[in-house]
């Protein structure tokens, strides 16, 4: 951590999670569900990526290409059950941006 993040949070499931991960999380889950679902992901990244990559919610990476937003869903679904879960996002994003 660079000093200004805030530590990682740890969630009732004994998660760890570090606070990007649940505000992107939160920024992508465009009907407020708890859920996302790869159609939800697509969409968010493609209206709201570039602001988020502008205000370092998420870094910039293709935030507006589908197929990189599927196989971010797909690689984050670990379960197959085609949505994510707020811990299966936060495991995926947190070691590949390397946040926690």
């Amino acid at each position: 951590m660079d000093g200004t993040d805030p530590p990682p949070v740890q969630q009732e499931t004994g998660t760890i999670m570090s606070d990007k991960a649940r505000r992107l999380f939160e920024a992508l889950d465009l009907d407020q569900d708890g859920m996302l679902t790869r159609e939800e992901v697509i969409v968010a990244l493609r209206t709201k990526g570039p602001s988020l990559a502008a205000s370092g919610v998420v870094p910039f990476w293709g935030v507006q290409d589908a197929e990189a937003s599927s196989a971010l869903f797909d690689t984050a679904d670990q379960n197959g059950d085609r949505v994510v879960t707020l811990e299966e996002f936060a495991a995926v994003v947190d070691r590949r941006f390397g946040w926690s």
